[in-house]
């Protein structure tokens, strides 16, 4: 026997991911069922050689499952991540809906694991721990080991964020633009995006905040603190570039005591999640197009910023839909698990 699972938002992108992430590390799973909206009830989604037909959401009792892993969007995940929380099961919510709720954990493994135990010990706790912004997921799991060796004081990042984060919508409109370039004559109306995205770079994910910032900067900036360090100070920038699958990012990072750029490649190289690919020569770097598919935080272009006192800069890639999204979910899922901080499976 296992652990009974669902999968809510099985229809999405990410929700597909899960999926995928769940038969491929052969998530010990007596029951996975997937769940949808009343409108995608009976649609087939693939689990290792089975289809599940998506059931539907208001009507699916939580209280026989033990994990809710949901990519349903932050509107759903108000109204239905307290009500199944209420019903027993335990919430992984990949929305920004309760990153920001102080009395919500958020969380990526290889980072700040180490806050799940005391939440789960918790008596009055909600039943939702959230999983970070795809952007800062990745960030955070190449500052953590150097965090630790020498303390991060300050962080500028700007990224390079694929169209998948915007989900199918801003795939199939790369897509259709993409083709429709070659065709004489045919005029480009931006729907998913503000402006045309193929062949183009798009310095606006999110709405506009009032300081300047755009919200995807904002969530960059706060969960950074929440989930390493409230003293970090971050500034974002984040551009949507004409990329299937993967974000990159280029990290300046200050530190309060000395590091080298070959001490920092060698601490990475032991780290958990990440992957060094940090060659000086043509070639010898990661990029978008080779980290789609893979677990791993990739590293790049490691060097010194010679422009503050004890600083890097890197180059760092993951595949949003994975590290970013589905894969931490079921990370954390198997963390609760690995520490024995979840029911035994019947």
């Amino acid at each position: 026997m296992g652990y009974k699972i669902a999968v809510v938002g099985a229809t999405g992108n990410v929700g597909r991911e899960m999926l995928s992430i769940l038969d491929e590390r052969k998530f010990p799973a007596s029951e996975v069922h997937a769940i949808a909206s009343r409108r995608s009830v009976g649609t087939s989604v693939s689990f290792g050689d089975k289809n599940l037909k998506c059931q539907d959401l208001e009507t699916f009792d939580f209280s026989k499952v033990d994990f809710v892993v949901m990519s349903a969007g932050g509107t759903v995940s108000k109204e239905w991540s307290p009500k199944i929380g209420a019903a027993g099961a335990l919430v992984i919510d990949n929305s920004s809906a309760w990153r920001y709720d102080i009395d919500v954990p958020l969380v990526v493994p290889e980072v700040n694991a180490h806050v799940l135990e005391p939440y789960m010990k918790k008596n009055n706790r909600k039943n939702i721990i959230a999983n970070p912004n795809c952007s800062t997921a990745q960030m955070v799991v190449a500052l953590k080991p150097l965090h630790d060796e020498a303390t991060v004081k300050r962080v500028v990042v700007a990224t390079y964020q694929s169209v998948s984060g915007a989900g199918k919508e801003g795939m199939d409109e790369l897509w259709s633009q993409t083709k429709g370039k070659y065709v004489p004559g045919q005029e480009v109306t931006p729907k998913k995006f503000q402006k045309e995205i193929a062949f183009n770079c798009i310095p606006h994910i999110d709405v506009f905040m009032e300081d300047g910032f755009t919200k995807e900067e904002w969530k960059m900036m706060a969960e950074t603190k929440k989930i390493l360090d409230p003293k970090i100070k971050v500034v974002a920038t984040c551009v949507r570039v004409p990329v299937f699958v993967g974000h990159c990012e280029v990290i300046n990072v200050e530190f309060e005591r000395p590091l080298s750029a070959e001490f920092a490649r060698s601490i990475l190289r032991e780290a958990p999640g990440c992957l060094v690919i940090d060659k000086h020569e043509a070639g010898g770097y990661i990029t978008p197009q080779e980290c789609a598919g893979e677990d791993a935080t990739f590293i790049s272009r490691i060097r010194a910023d010679a422009t503050v006192e004890n600083g890097l800069v890197m180059w760092v890639v993951s595949d949003n839909l994975r590290k970013g999204a589905a894969l931490n979910a079921i990370q954390i899922v198997e963390t609760l698990i690995n520490r024995n901080l979840m029911k035994k499976a019947a």
